[in-house]
């Protein structure tokens, strides 16, 4: 089976050049942004939340999916990465970018809850976990990806990895599925029943 996509956002070689040329190597993987079109897409009107937006390469994906009517806010804690998805995005209406600390972000954001949260840095997945999870909404889709080994993890991310699974694991307000597909992907889905 061949399981990469056909379909690519236009932005994303001009991104791929930016993050060599940045020296960033934790961009979105080809098949985590296909499903981000993918969920994107099937919430039309819908609130999304990226959690670490680097260049811009996730924000391509989540954008290439969305209608004209959801908004996404996308949040990076390093301004010269993120500089690369503004000058590429900041003219779309549907794009808010946030320049700061996701954790603290998460800590003090009062909003709506969001039908997509997409935690692809520490806070949100490894540190804040239950802050992302408070703002998924009923039915709401928590995305989380890189959970399968890489020759270049620090020592100790393997343990971080296992705790944050054992606690998902725990939560009975989500469904989850664990995929060993792409970078390893976790999908949960807060149940809409109370």
């Amino acid at each position: 089976m061949d399981d990469m996509p056909n379909r690519f956002p236009a932005a994303l070689p001009a991104l791929r050049t930016a993050a060599r040329e940045a020296g960033f190597t934790r961009s979105c993987e080809e098949r985590t942004g296909s499903l981000l079109t993918a969920l994107a897409a099937g919430r039309p009107g819908g609130r999304v939340l990226e959690l670490g937006t680097g260049v811009g390469e996730g924000t391509a994906w989540l954008l290439d999916g969305m209608d004209g009517t959801s908004r996404l806010v996308t949040v990076e804690r390093d301004e010269s990465v993120q500089r690369v998805a503004r000058e590429r995005f900041g003219h779309d209406p549907r794009v808010t970018f946030v320049s700061g600390d996701a954790g603290a972000w998460l800590q003090n954001h009062d909003g709506e809850p969001f039908d997509l949260v997409f935690a692809d840095t520490w806070p949100g997945k490894f540190t804040h976990l239950d802050q992302a999870l408070r703002l998924v909404a009923p039915g709401g889709t928590y995305l989380i990806d890189d959970l399968d080994p890489r020759p270049d993890w620090p020592e100790d991310h393997g343990a971080a990895v296992e705790r944050l699974l054992a606690e998902l694991e725990e939560r009975e307000d989500f469904r989850r599925v664990r995929m060993a597909w792409a970078s390893g992907i976790l999908m949960a889905v807060r149940s809409a029943r109370p």
